[in-house]
């Protein structure tokens, strides 16, 4: 989903900004097993063995004692913009309406609210006018509430939701199941004063229709949202925000599953709570 700048909330749905609609192609089930290249067993040998040897090196390095000599080598090495990484205090305190609400008043919480409004702003629940007020009017600072609401009813309006196949309530037909899932990969702030932020969140997501018949089948995509945060009321909240495609990977080599596991996969697997 792609909502704009400061000023207004423009554009599509989904990690890319756009709305994604692919026609079925040559195969009579766009979930069907794609063809792939037969690939070699001594290439599929040798990246098994790549990864072990990877994960075995990762496994080493995370267990190895640290000395004083360590500390010093690890302070001397550290850069200038910290990588995201665990900062052994608890930012979010509570939840409202299913959303993490309660973070600190640092730049560690500024990051962790950033996280974990990425995800609720680019989910299903944005495209149901119901469930979208009340997201706007818990994660939104005050001001911008009502110019965002009316943005978004604009953007998200009924000819949208026929586009990607839902009804006026943001409701999938029945037997399909409308995917929209982000899950933030790292977070990075830019700017940090204390009572504002603005924080990156590098994404990675799930976005489409299930369904045999589907137009729109399940893709995935990478995305950077830049939030602009205020501190209010005892909480961050979002004064705007922007969003742009990648950095992105090199499509790996999986095989593309059944609408039915996909469909399955987003009811049996739960939603995490990001904390810096």
């Amino acid at each position: 989903m792609s909502l704009g700048d400061e000023n207004e909330a423009s554009g599509g749905y989904g990690g890319t900004g756009q709305t994604r609609t692919r026609l079925p192609d040559s195969d009579p089930d766009a979930y069907g097993t794609p063809r792939r290249t037969p690939r070699s067993s001594s290439r599929s040998l040798v990246t098994v063995v790549g990864v072990v040897v990877l994960l075995l090196a990762a496994i080493a390095f995370a267990n190895r004692g640290g000395g004083d000599a360590d500390k010093n080598d690890s302070t001397a090495n550290k850069p200038e913009t910290a990588a995201t990484a665990p900062s052994g205090q608890r930012p979010v305190q509570s939840k409202s309406g299913g959303i993490p609400s309660g973070f600190a008043q640092n730049q560690e919480g500024a990051e962790s609210a950033a996280a974990n409004y990425a995800v609720v702003l680019v989910s299903a629940d944005i495209l149901k006018p119901v469930r979208r007020t009340e997201i706007v009017r818990q994660v939104f600072d005050t001001g911008r509430v009502s110019e965002l609401e009316r943005n978004l009813d604009q953007v998200y309006d009924k000819a949208f939701l026929d586009k990607v196949g839902l009804d006026e309530n943001g409701e999938a037909p029945k037997g399909s199941t409308y995917v929209s899932r982000t899950m933030p990969v790292g977070t990075r702030t830019t700017e940090y004063s204390g009572s504002a932020a603005t924080v990156e969140v590098w994404c990675t997501g799930v976005f489409g229709m299930t369904g045999e018949s589907s137009q729109n089948p399940v893709t995935n995509d990478w995305f950077t949202m830049t939030l602009r945060l205020r501190w209010t009321d005892g909480d961050w909240k979002v004064d705007s925000f922007s969003q742009k495609e990648g950095p992105a990977p090199v499509n790996g080599d999986n095989k593309v599953s059944t609408s039915d596991d996909i469909s399955k996969a987003v009811e049996e697997f739960g939603g995490f709570t990001y904390a810096r």
